[in-house]
């Protein structure tokens, strides 16, 4: 069975991702996301499947610290669950695990988020050019990433 690995910060883009729990029940998933108490209760459903980074936010300070530490803690998650595939709604977690995809040569599925109706999002921009399918829930997103894929909304 194909390992694919699903990751996203928390909050929105989180609950956009878990929209896919169907998909994720037709693989051997695995769920990255950032440690909060909101989170916590994802060990309920997906067990040792569901791997923590650190929270942060680049407006705090502490984000210069955190950032790396998880770019490191990924390196470790990725070699240890040697995904085939890796599935994102964004944001800033999932940059560096779809670039270590890469690396590996493993397929990089980007959805962007459905909070972008005419705007690109940071992490769009930065995975835009080496995802193998990047799929926009917009119509009017298309002008901005000519070569996704209008895949409706997510909800």
């Amino acid at each position: 069975m194909k390992r694919v690995l699903f990751i996203s910060s928390t909050g929105g883009h989180l609950n956009e991702l878990l929209q896919l729990r169907k998909t994720m029940k037709k693989y051997d998933s695995y769920l990255i996301t950032e440690k909060t108490k909101s989170t916590e209760g994802l060990k309920k459903e997906f067990g040792n499947k569901v791997k923590f980074l650190k929270y942060g936010t680049k407006s705090h300070l502490s984000y210069i610290y955190i950032y790396p530490y998880d770019c490191i803690k990924s390196l470790i998650y990725f070699i240890k669950i040697r995904p085939k595939v890796v599935v994102t709604t964004g944001a800033h977690t999932c940059v560096f695990m779809c670039y270590l995809a890469k690396l590996f040569r493993r397929k990089v599925i980007y959805i962007e988020t459905f909070a972008n109706i005419h705007s690109k999002s940071m992490s769009g921009k930065l995975v835009y050019p080496i995802a193998d399918m990047f799929i926009v829930q917009w119509e009017s997103m298309l002008k901005l990433y000519p070569k996704a894929i209008y895949g409706g909304w997510i909800f």
